[in-house]
């Protein structure tokens, strides 16, 4: 969105919106078409917001050729990107001393499985995890994932210097570029506990997670005391068929 345009003010496009649904009562109306000038505000922000983050200075210098190990072997940090400029990496909290990966983390990946073949259109996306790649690829067969791809951060090097100084085993998302032979840092998630706000999760935005973008939209919302898990019930399921 080019910030030269004169826009219509989102009150305007929300009463010129014309949607109804069966039954609504003019309460319900005047109360959506309000939350509908919210909606419009928060697309343009977001907007905003993306526009600013591609505007940010060059980012330094990646220190080093990192190392890490496929599922096809041995690879270098700068074979990640392939034949494109920009890398996504997201760090799974997959570590050595958990005898299973994080939920929320494989709920996440789960979903970015079936967007990995769209987004590798555009950029490079990998998965890193500091436990050794045997572990990871037995549990991406365990739940069926097909496009992600994997890698492990044997050494941590590459973890200490982008995700954690103390190697802890906490999630990141970081997103480099490659230009003129240089590849540089160019941005990373950096909203967490210090910046959540009273009575939320820690969590950055845009949310990267589709499940919190689903129940956004309904009642229940995310709620406060939810989360994914690994395994449930699926008799509990079989109900709901």
């Amino acid at each position: 969105m080019s910030l030269n345009l004169t826009l219509s003010p989102a009150e305007e496009l929300a009463r010129n919106n014309g949607v109804r649904f069966p039954g609504e009562s003019p309460e319900y109306r005047q109360a959506r078409d309000a939350l509908l000038a919210e909606e419009i505000e928060l697309r343009r922000h977001i907007e905003r917001v993306a526009k600013q983050r591609r505007s940010l200075p060059s980012g330094g210098i990646v220190p080093q050729d990192y190392q890490f190990l496929g599922e096809a072997g041995p690879v270098s940090f700068a074979d990640l990107f392939g034949d494109k400029q920009t890398l996504a990496i997201y760090s799974w909290m997959f570590g050595p001393q958990r005898a299973r990966p994080c939920p929320m983390c494989s709920s996440l990946l789960a979903a970015w499985d079936g967007e990995a073949l769209d987004v590798d259109q555009r950029i490079s996306l990998v998965v890193t995890a500091r436990s050794p790649i045997e572990r990871l690829v037995a549990f991406k067969q365990e739940r069926g994932w097909q496009h992600l791809r994997l890698y492990s951060d044997i050494a941590g090097d590459f973890t200490r210097d982008y995700v954690s100084a103390e190697d802890e085993d906490v999630p990141a998302f970081n997103v480099f570029t490659r230009g003129d032979g240089t590849i540089r840092h160019f941005w990373s998630g950096e909203m967490g506990g210090s910046t959540a706000d009273p009575g939320q999760d820690p969590r950055g935005a845009p949310d990267l997670m589709p499940l919190w973008n689903i129940l956004d939209c309904t009642p229940e919302g995310r709620g406060t005391d939810w989360y994914p898990t690994l395994t449930y019930d699926r008799a509990a399921s079989d109900t709901l068929r």
